[in-house]
Order: structure tokens, then sequence, then C-alpha cells
């Protein structure tokens, strides 16, 4: 098993290097490569970024703002493991629970696992609306595809590189998050949940998403549930994040 971790930064010249750092200093009990795609950032993430090369560390830049979906997909093309998981540069999450995540897949129990955000564990929420704006969207997503996640919206999604590319992910923005679990849990695919800790920034500190994203979601769980067939589907919800 290798792992391909997927990065996107836009603008996060306060976090990119340590984030980097943090994902690098973990023992990890599988081969190991970052793939961190610059979204056309503004600031000085490209130039912090050109720090890093190697075996280990790719970096790739966008010429202008594609969305985060966009940088993400790019990553995914980019990838040469066998398993996949985004991770924010903002630190949000712990790159500490990666290992607890790889586990399940390297003991042969599932192929599909995802570092769920539980309320009350580990989990800090600078906003009561994101929080619960997380958990109807979930909700949602549970009774359009008779599922039982916790945590639609988590980061931490380790999922089978060709598995991920099957999918024919069309989403730029926001969206793609939402894209890869419908579009799983289309095919049948149930996630094996794993709790990871969870600390949100504000949107002084650079938080990007909205309401607005909110709606998009729950546009593209209805829209691939009662599509009539699993196919590429076109970019979805808001712009350039």
């Amino acid at each position: 098993m290798k792992l391909s971790i997927l990065m996107a930064a836009y603008n996060e010249e306060r976090t990119i290097a340590a984030a980097v750092e943090s994902v690098l200093g973990v023992s990890y009990p599988c081969e190991v490569e970052l793939i961190v795609v610059d979204d056309g950032s503004r600031d000085r993430t490209a130039e912090l970024l050109s720090r890093y090369s190697g075996e280990d560390v790719k970096t790739h830049r966008h010429p202008r703002n594609l969305g985060k979906g966009a940088a993400l997909l790019t990553a995914g093309r980019l990838a040469r493991g066998t398993h996949i998981l985004p991770f924010d540069a903002d630190m949000e999450y712990s790159p500490d629970d990666i290992p607890r995540l790889l586990e399940p897949v390297i003991e042969g129990h599932c192929d599909v696992v995802y570092g769920s955000r539980l309320f009350g564990v580990n989990t800090v929420y600078q906003s009561y609306r994101y929080a619960l704006g997380n958990r109807l969207t979930t909700f949602a997503a549970n009774v359009l595809f008779d599922a039982h996640l916790a945590d639609l919206h988590t980061c931490l999604k380790l999922i089978p590189l060709s598995l991920f590319r099957s999918l024919h992910l069309g989403s730029h923005g926001f969206g793609l998050d939402t894209e890869v679990t419908a579009r799983l849990l289309r095919l049948g695919v149930r996630p094996f949940e794993v709790p990871v800790s969870y600390y949100s920034r504000t949107h002084a500190e650079g938080k990007k998403i909205t309401w607005h994203d909110g709606v998009s979601c729950l546009f593209i769980l209805g829209r691939i549930r009662f599509s009539h067939a699993l196919r590429a589907g076109g970019p979805d919800g808001p712009g350039p994040a």
C-alpha cells in the first residue's frame, strides 16, 4: 500500500509550511507521498512551497484560482499511490490521526475510510452554524442514500486511487467534497468511520466556506441521487474558492 496525501492550498502562507512539515513528520505504516497544489495563490504560498522538493513531496501550481475541487483533482491526477487522502492546508485536522485511518485498510477490513468529526469528541467548532449545517447536510445524505454517515463533510476521505478516478468527478469548488461521497453512496459504498480531532478556524483566520456552499451541497446530493446513471459530471456550486 502507498498513500498519496492530496493538499490544496489557496492563500495559505500562514499555515502551509507547518502543514507540510507536520504531514511529513508523522510515522506511517506504509509508503507515503505528499502532493501539494497551489491554486493560484496571490500571497507567498508558492514561494514557501518552492522550498520543498524530492521523492516524498510533489508541488504543482495553477496559474489562476480554479477552486479547491479543481486543485484536488489535479493532485489526484499526479498521484502514484494505491490510495488517496485529501488533507487541508489550514491545519484544522491533525496528521497524527492519519495512521489510524490506514489501519482498517492495511488489516483488510475495508477499502474506504472516513475520519469523522464526532461532535464533542476532540472537536472545536468556532460557529454553531457550521456544526448545524454539517449535521443537516449529513442527515440529507443519509436519507437520500439510506446511509448512516456521521460526517459528510470531513476532509479526511481515504479512498483507493482507482476508485477515486472511476467516479468521474467534475465539481471544481467546495462541491467536490459532497460529490465524492454522493457518488460513493450511489455505488453502494459505505465508508468505515474513524473518529478524528478537529479545530475549526474562523473567517478572520481564513475559512472560506459560506452558506452558499451548503445550498450547493444539497443540490449535488439530489442531482446524483436522482440521476438515471452515474456519469461524468460538470462543475457544480460556486466558482473559485
